[in-house]
Parts: structure tokens; sequence; C-alpha cells
């Protein structure tokens, strides 16, 4: 993972050879803020106790309270966490909502678990790192394994430690504990508008043939496929961690969600069905098609799938899919990708809505969060392809750019005084 964290950090130096930005900016955020870890004591329902890791990194608060989620896996890392918090500074600064960026864990698979302990777990993240979160200060959200039920169950405990009501401590709650309408979707639809608005330029409108693959089959990559597929896409390929199917006459999105739930696995999808191709990810990825949509874990195309990809626009709904190496061959091989600073931003858009109808008291219907979110999204991410027309650079350089734009603003703008604190 420190390799992650050093991918991710060349981004932000690949950026600065084309905007003036002092080395002081360069510096602060080239290292997190803060960064803590726990050790969670969880009574099972056995009886018995076990521990967990978990981490939270505030990354940089310049812009505001930091922001991000809360991920449930087996193999999360703290260097993991401060990478996802470093992505979310910039993600953040590029959609211009007024939060920095900010990420947590916990080292658990929760599908081993049973509702009971799965709560107990995530009051006692809550407990642990109480003191680091808070609506001014930190803003946790749903990530990989998380949702709505278990930011509920958190959002409960923080209120339970400070004594009032604090529905603006946490974001992706249900609607029924101050949860925002359209946050369910709104990673998936924020992503829906960049292609939407961007299609023309990417090649992808109307006229031409319109193929996608969808790596990775939770929220995001489930709404995204269904997006597609309800705007005259073909959706050939889907898969989960546990692999995928293909069909080049195009697959039905609902169906196999069904399935996936009825079956644990999307690749089930396959039994009874001649037509439908059974396929590994790594080949899922190398599938012919005009767009293609990692939305599931980090560092999934490597070096080695960017030189066999035979897709037109890469789209990342996931958080850093594509690896360094990986960027490289493919800014080689001249195939365009949406970058997550970007093309996932709407999750945290949403986010930022949420937190405002909380501290407001006054919550707004979906289609005006949709239409918010759109107008939003789509501005920047036709400034983002004008930056990248301007200055010949690729769209990740340009949201880089764009990014660091507004945090070099806005670090400069706060001062000098820590100078003075003598």
């Amino acid at each position: 993972m420190e390799d992650m964290l050093k991918g991710a950090l060349s981004h932000l130096d690949g950026a600065a050879k084309y905007t003036k930005v002092h080395p002081e900016v360069l510096e602060k955020l080239q290292y997190p803020k803060e960064v803590m870890s726990a050790r969670l004591f969880v009574r099972m329902d056995d009886g018995s106790r076990r521990s967990f890791r978990a981490w939270r990194c505030r990354y940089d608060d310049t812009r505001g309270p930091t922001k991000g989620g809360i991920r449930f896996h087996p193999e999360a890392t703290q260097d993991e966490v401060v990478t996802l918090a470093f992505w979310m500074t910039f993600k953040c600064a590029v959609a211009g909502v007024p939060f920095g960026g900010g990420k947590g864990a916990i080292r658990v698979d929760p599908r081993k678990l049973s509702k009971t302990e799965l709560e107990r777990l995530s009051r006692a993240y809550v407990q642990a790192f109480a003191q680091m979160i808070g609506p001014d200060r930190d803003i946790p959200a749903p990530d990989v394994y998380t949702n709505a039920m278990i930011m509920g169950w958190m959002a409960d405990e923080y209120s339970s430690l400070v004594d009032y009501p604090c529905p603006g401590v946490i974001t992706g709650k249900p609607i029924a504990l101050g949860g925002s309408k359209g946050r369910d979707d709104a990673t998936s639809r924020g992503g829906f508008y960049v292609l939407k608005h961007l299609q023309k330029e990417l090649g992808l409108d109307n006229g031409s043939e319109r193929r996608a693959v969808v790596q990775g089959y939770g929220n995001a990559g489930y709404h995204f496929a269904c997006l597609l597929h309800e705007d005259g896409w073909k959706v050939v390929g889907i898969s989960d961690s546990r692999g995928g199917v293909y069909d080049p006459e195009g697959l039905d999105p609902k169906a196999v969600k069904a399935c996936k739930e009825e079956k644990g696995e999307v690749s089930k999808y396959a039994e009874g069905r001649d037509n439908v191709e059974v396929v590994d990810n790594d080949a899922l990825l190398c599938k012919s098609c005009e767009l293609l949509v990692p939305a599931a874990l980090e560092d999934q195309i490597t070096e080695s799938i960017a030189k066999c990809l035979d897709a037109r626009v890469i789209l990342e709904l996931a958080n850093g899919p594509v690896t360094a190496d990986g960027n490289a061959v493919l800014e080689r091989r001249g195939i365009t990708v949406v970058p997550d600073i970007l093309a996932n931003a709407g999750g945290v858009t949403v986010s930022y809505f949420e937190w405002v109808q909380n501290r407001q008291g006054f919550y707004w219907t979906e289609s005006e969060v949709r239409q918010r979110l759109k107008q939003i999204i789509q501005e920047e991410a036709m400034h983002v392809w004008s930056l990248s027309k301007q200055k010949e650079i690729s769209l990740r350089t340009a949201a880089y750019v764009h990014g660091l734009e507004r945090l070099s603003e806005a670090i400069e703008a706060h001062g000098t005084q820590t100078y003075f604190h003598c």
C-alpha cells in the first residue's frame, strides 16, 4: 500500500508542473494532518471477545471539515486509509464542496459477522474515534461494505456520547435519521452525469456503438449499470469479487442483481444461459467495449492489464482503480480515463447536501438533490475537460490541476498565522 500512496502523490507532482503553486503548498499536501489507530474489542454472540484494527485519517482541513467514508474490509491497512484520505482531499476540491479529505477503516470481513456483532463493532468504532470526528471537524460516510444502516448506528452512538441529537456528524444515514433523498445512488448518478455531459467529447454519443463493462457490483456498480441500461447502452459485462459474466448481446442489470442476491455471486447468472460466458475479473477487464467502468477496489488495472484493455474510455467509479504504471500505459495507448476525483465525486457532493440539510433542519426533495448535483458535476466536468484541452494534458492531470489550484488558494488565504505562535 505504500506504493499506492506514492502513486497517488505522483499525480500531485505531475499537476504542479502545469500551475503556479508555492513549494510550501506542495509540501503541506504531501503528508496527512492527523492519523489515529485503535484496537476495537467487541463481544461476539457466543460470549467471546475479539479485537479488530481500526483507523481514521484527517488528511487536510484547509477548505473545511474533513470528509470521507468508513470501509469494513479484511485487507484494510493504515496506508490505504491515508491514500484514500488524500484522494478525498482532491475530490472535494474538484467538486468545489467546502470539505477536506478524510477516511476510515476497520480490518474485518463483515460477511462473517451477525447483525448484532456488526452493530457492536460499528458502535465501538465511534467510541474509539469520538474525539476525532464531529460535524465541524470530521464527517464519516459509507464506503466499501458499509451502508446506511451502519451509518445510522454510528450516528446514534455519537449522539449518545455527546448527549444530544447530532445528525450532521455522519452522512449516508437512513432517511428516518436525517439522511438525504438521492444519497443512495449519488456516486453512480454523478458519474453518469459526467458521462452524459462529455459524451460527445469522449466519442460516446448516441451515434456510436455503446457497449459497457462494469467491474464491481456493489451499490455504485449496480446503480451505474442500471443508468447505462436505461440510457440505451449494452451492458455486456458485469462482475463482483468472485468473478463475472459476459454477454455480447447485453445483460439485464436488475436480473443479474437478483441472481447475486439469491445465489451469492454474479457468475451464477450464467447457469442455464448458453449465451452467457463466465469470466474472471482480469479477463472481464480486457473484453472489448467502448466504456469500461471499474467500480470495485484500488489497483485493479495494473500495467499488464492496461496493455490488454480493449476499451475506448475508462470511467473510474472506484477510488484509485488504475495503478501509476497502468496509468502510464493507458496514456501511451491513447485510452481516455475519466479520473476518480471527478467521476465519483457525486457521493461526497450529496453527502455535503445531507450535512447542509442536517444543519438547517430543512430537507430537499429528490428532484432538488439531483438537479443540484447535476449542475455542480456538469460544471466541474466541463472545467476539467477545458483545462485538459487548453494545457494539452490528460483528464487526470487536469483534474489534479483544478483541485490543486483551489487548495493552493485556500492554503495561501489562511495566511502565516502559525509563524506568530511563539
